[in-house]
């Protein structure tokens, strides 16, 4: 896969214990990479995952046919919401 160059503008700062140092210098090493390559490859990963975990909804089965029945075979409108579109429709002449 290959690397992106990319200006880096912004700092980030984090006081950790010795032994979490340790460990995250180890995982660079394994890996290739600056601590500071690594460290910013993990806070984005856990970043994008946190984000992605909450702007994605997750139906279940059922949940998901019972959508999908109803964007299929919607509920006919209500009267309420019949007259507000004709009044709409009264309002926005084309």
């Amino acid at each position: 896969m290959a690397q992106r160059r990319t200006t880096r503008t912004s700092r980030l700062e984090a006081r950790i214990t010795r032994d979490a140092l340790a460990v995250v210098r180890r995982a660079a090493e394994i890996q290739g990479r600056s601590v500071s390559d690594f460290v910013v490859a993990a806070a984005q990963e856990a970043a994008q995952k946190t984000v992605t975990e909450i702007e994605i909804v997750r139906l279940s089965r059922a949940a998901q046919e019972k959508f999908v029945g109803l964007l299929l075979n919607p509920a006919p409108p209500a009267p309420a919401l019949k007259k507000a579109f004709e009044r709409h429709r009264a309002l926005v002449r084309e």
